[in-house]
């Protein structure tokens, strides 16, 4: 089992926010790094939380990274390199293709269920 669990409380106003919990005791601060494309994200940050072990981290999201396809952050326990929490980021045309593609889709299966449902009707007459 890990020594430390990062949960994810929220993404608002392009800051991502959790909470970590560590095992490690009560005097232990924990380090962290955030990673983007294997290069460090900096200005993250972390303060003690309202338990003990319990810590408030805070990653702000660089303008500059967000572009156009999936952007995933990587939340690192800095000490082990273990992968504590990752979230990802879906922007632009790539995006809007995958919607009209969902969308096309739920209307062909539509349709299927409309054929299906007339021909059962006919069929029970």
């Amino acid at each position: 089992m890990s020594e430390m669990q990062l949960t994810k409380t929220r993404l608002l106003e392009g800051v991502w926010e959790g909470v970590l919990q560590t095992h490690r005791g009560a005097r232990y601060q924990p380090k962290i790094s955030v990673t983007h494309l294997d290069k460090p994200v900096l200005g993250h940050s972390m303060q003690e939380g309202s338990t003990e072990g319990e810590w408030l981290v805070r990653v702000p999201i660089p303008s500059q990274l967000l572009s156009d396809g999936v952007q995933t952050f990587v939340i690192l326990d800095a000490e082990s390199g273990e992968t504590l929490s990752s979230f990802a980021i879906l922007a632009g045309d790539a995006l809007a293709d995958d919607i009209r593609a969902e969308v096309q889709l739920l209307r062909e299966e539509l349709d299927m269920l409309k054929r299906a449902f007339r021909r059962h009707c006919l069929e029970t007459l």
